[in-house]
């Protein structure tokens, strides 16, 4: 059975599990009460002169009292702070035992200071991302129709013409968007209509001779040869200018493919774990799939703790 506490409803201290009240509580809280029935009664013969006062007015000068009250406790505050506050010391003056002692205190301040935000560090590693990709999005999405209902209600529309918000600019960019295929992913990278459009992509830039093509076409009989021809497999003797431009377009592809990157986030306050860019794509890659499994073992191996409790 839990013993019953000897505290006062009007405490300060009531919500305190562990506090009793005693005699310096009782004496406080009777001159709170005393004040608070002086203001009441100066109050009323302020307001209504004896009589029966108006309840908004009550209520104002009560407001104007607390606010005020308010103020002489902050101003109470600020005073015993500044008396807290340790007075500047001028270090040059300092000998011996007192220099060294000022020095210490620096110390200890510094160190204090690392360990909270070492603390914070630790805990953020610790604790899963607030926020994952997907989540992200959708919090996008809810703060978009938001502001998207907001602006329907003001011009007096219904959700289902959202689009005649929209610039020109913008359902421009919108048709482009519906317009361009997506781009090919997994296996569809390989299929004969992928390798069909980037052949069509990288033959774009070549010029044709047609003068030439057809002089050659009535040059050979057998241009369009057939497997069944004797022919078969004999190339035409090519010309060295068309030999130059297959090996430039050759290394503009190469230097393309170079120059080529996708922009990804970089995280300053992320722990460098990679010896290089590679090493750093693997080590993602090993996060993702067993990181949830490995975080408490990384984070004691961190801290030195490494020992089973």
């Amino acid at each position: 059975m839990v013993n019953a506490r000897r505290v006062h409803p009007d405490c300060i201290n009531a919500s305190n599990p562990y506090h009793e009240c005693v005699e310096f509580c009782f004496k406080k809280i009777a001159e709170v009460k005393a004040r608070l029935e002086e203001e009441n009664a100066g109050l009323v013969e302020a307001v209504g002169g004896g009589g029966h006062p108006n309840a908004k007015v009550l209520e104002q000068a009560r407001d104007s009292l607390d606010d005020k009250r308010i103020e002489e406790v902050s101003s109470e505050e600020e005073e015993e702070e500044e008396d807290n506050q340790e007075p500047e010391i001028d270090v040059t003056q300092l000998t011996g035992r007192k220099k060294k002692l000022f020095e210490l205190r620096l110390k200890m301040n510094e160190a204090r200071k690392s360990n909270q935000t070492d603390v914070g560090s630790e805990k953020k590693k610790m604790e899963a991302p607030t926020e994952t990709k997907g989540i992200s999005k959708q919090k996008w999405l809810e703060e978009r129709k938001k502001k998207i209902g907001k602006l329907l209600d003001a011009n007096g529309l219904d959700l289902t013409k959202a689009y005649m918000l929209d610039t020109q600019e913008a359902a421009e960019s919108k048709y482009k968007k519906w317009e361009k295929e997506p781009t090919p992913a997994g296996w569809d990278v390989f299929n004969q209509k992928t390798l069909y459009n980037a052949y069509k992509k990288r033959t774009k830039n070549i010029k044709v001779d047609l003068e030439e093509y057809n002089r050659m076409r009535a040059a050979d009989p057998e241009f369009y040869r057939e497997a069944s021809s004797l022919q078969y497999g004999k190339a035409p003797k090519t010309s060295q200018d068309k030999i130059d431009k297959m090996a430039k377009e050759l290394f503009d592809r190469e230097q393309k493919r170079q120059e080529f990157s996708r922009r990804r986030k970089f995280r300053e306050e992320k722990d460098i774990d990679s010896i290089n860019d590679r090493n750093e794509h693997f080590n993602k890659k090993i996060e993702r799939a067993f990181g949830k499994y490995t975080l408490e073992i990384k984070n004691n191996l961190e801290r030195g703790t490494a020992l089973p409790d």
